[in-house]
């Protein structure tokens, strides 16, 4: 029987001699040798109970080993959870408790502050740390290195991605293996990636650009990675002689253009850099052209829907655009009210259809109808205009959104956090510019009446409350949080107030 995800991704590796991981200390990976680890680790997976369709949950170090857990779980039918490593136990608790992996991997490390966590939501732990070692890799350990897959249709789920709403509340989006592999076939062709592309691999591969778009992409296409457990300057710029293409965040790019070192030299061997995950500035693409003589491609995808635009390959790669929609994906822009199409040329809903687009929200189906219309097409929350040649900008978010390095972050969730803290009558969570991350997360308060603030001691408290690219880089006292006649916070005038914060 077929496995959709699986035979078109991990079966062609079956007898693979040259590399299909290289890593920083220059060992390498066969493509054979991956698989044959992936199937100690489906058989592993299976002796903890695993069966088709239950969901297989990971808070791990990126790591070969790492990655192998994802094809594992591809092969025993299952329904993979990769979490952010930033993720504290009470805000594991949540997604335990809302997806109920039967199987939940952590790091060494963590295991004994999240055994509680695991086991009060029936999930059986396992370690998996950073270097390969753990009681996962132990129970692989003689397990046999071939496996035939469970069966899996196109329509079956492969993957769950948690992005949270702005009450806070996590939704678990759920991907298929449609989902999944027909985005890795249109950026493969898109992009131009053959067997002969050696991706510079420097992302996580706890979301959907790492994992999804980057890996994917580089088994589809039978080429190899540089698998870097987190990005570096010094790593990047050794390496990228060795690579053929690369896709980042903007903040790898600010970073690498800060190094003298970064010369157009470096980069010659180079074909390809991309950028999504959030907006790159028009003076980084021209400063990165100027330096290297390449033009960033950016694009533009959701947890979701992976990607849904780029700019072309061959073409005009317009800076402040995200270029055109992709090969299969139907894009619109709509009056965010009425959900009527809008003239070319005037911002309002960016909504998005194709076989990219995920299949709903896990045990939400409320938030699933509010979000994805009967015809199929999703509403993004983001507010766009196409111009007359066809290129999509994003001109802003219609929910308060934060991308800060990349990463995701919702101000309610901060503020319920801000909320609780001593001498704190209210807060207001806001994203201002920043120049290595985009945008900070920063923290305006209130103080109740009669108490001051500590702001020390509230960074300090938020610690262990929230994942460290949640924590506001940034907080500030107000005597009051300006609102609209209908009493709602007028976050713009924040922004405006604290736009200057971080500059210079």
């Amino acid at each position: 029987m077929a496995n959709t995800l699986y035979d078109a991704l991990f079966a062609p590796l079956a007898g693979r001699d040259k590399a299909f991981l290289i890593l920083p200390d220059g060992r390498e990976i066969s493509g054979d040798a991956f698989l044959r680890m992936v199937a100690r680790f489906a058989h592993a997976l299976r002796g903890a109970g695993v069966e088709p369709g239950d969901r297989v949950a990971v808070q791990i170090a990126k790591s070969p080993e790492g990655l192998a857990v994802y094809a594992a779980a591809v092969a025993a039918g299952a329904i993979f959870l990769p979490l952010n490593v930033g993720y504290t136990a009470d805000e594991i608790d949540y997604f335990l408790g809302n997806a109920t992996p039967k199987v939940f991997l952590c790091d060494g490390t963590k295991a004994a502050a999240l055994a509680p966590v695991a086991a009060r939501h029936g999930a059986a732990l396992m370690t998996l740390s950073g270097d390969g070692s753990g009681t996962f890799t132990d129970a692989a350990e003689g397990q046999p290195e071939t496996i035939d897959p469970a069966p899996r249709g196109p329509e079956d789920l492969a993957a769950f991605l948690y992005t949270s709403g702005t009450t806070g509340r996590s939704k678990g989006a759920m991907l298929s293996h449609r989902n999944l592999l027909s985005n890795a076939q249109v950026l493969a062709d898109y992009w131009r990636f053959t067997e002969e592309d050696v991706l510079l691999h420097a992302l996580p591969i706890f979301h959907t650009h790492g994992l999804f778009v980057a890996s994917n992409v580089s088994l589809l296409t039978g080429g190899a990675m540089i698998f870097l457990p987190a990005f570096s300057v010094d790593e990047v710029l050794r390496l990228m002689p060795q690579a053929t293409a690369m896709m980042g965040v903007p903040t790898f790019y600010t970073r690498l253009l800060d190094d003298p070192r970064f010369t157009r030299e470096v980069a010659k061997g180079m074909r390809l850099f991309t950028s999504g995950s959030a907006p790159l500035l028009a003076e980084t693409h021209v400063a990165f052209e100027q330096r290297t003589g390449h033009r960033i491609l950016e694009r533009y995808g959701m947890t979701e829907t992976n990607m849904n635009t780029s700019n072309p390959y061959d073409g005009e790669r317009r800076a402040g655009t995200v270029g055109f929609p992709l090969p299969g994906v139907e894009l619109k822009i709509t009056d965010p009210e009425t959900g009527a199409p809008l003239p070319q040329g005037e911002p309002g809903m960016i909504e998005v259809r194709g076989e990219n687009v995920f299949q709903g929200y896990w045990q939400m189906p409320e938030k699933t109808a509010e979000e994805l219309r009967a015809d199929g097409f999703f509403i993004t929350g983001d507010i766009g205009v196409m111009d007359a040649d066809g290129y999509v900008s994003i001109v802003g978010r219609q929910k308060d959104l934060i991308i800060t390095g990349g990463y995701n972050v919702y101000p309610k969730e901060v503020e319920l956090v801000l909320d609780e803290q001593p001498g704190v009558l209210e807060s207001a969570v806001i994203g201002v510019p920043h120049p290595d991350f985009g945008e900070a997360v920063f923290g305006v308060l209130v103080a109740a009446k009669g108490e001051t603030p500590d702001e020390g001691a509230i960074q300090a408290a938020l610690g262990g409350k929230l994942a460290k690219f949640k924590q506001p880089k940034g907080l500030a006292v107000v005597e009051a949080l300006p609102r609209n006649t209908m009493g709602k916070v007028q976050k713009n005038i924040l922004r405006e107030m604290f736009a200057d914060r971080f500059k210079g």
